[in-house]
């Protein structure tokens, strides 16, 4: 899914678009790393969900050992 998004984000930032008005390089950096900002927290975000389904699972596990 990552795949077919930075794919089309490549497509679409690589052709080419005219444009009449100026952004200078600061707001486009701040731009940049706002989009960095959101991809990260988004990986721990979902890291975090996996990580918690991993212990819950492992805990059920744990206990159909015991018994």
């Amino acid at each position: 899914m990552f795949k077919k998004f930075f794919l089309v984000i490549i497509i679409f930032l690589s052709t080419e678009q005219f444009a009449y008005s100026y952004i200078d390089p600061g707001t486009g950096s701040i731009i940049i790393q706002g989009i960095i900002g959101a991809i990260a927290t988004g990986m721990v975000f979902f890291n975090n969900i996996k990580l918690k389904l991993q212990k819950i699972f492992k805990s059920k596990k744990n206990k159909k050992n015991k018994n």
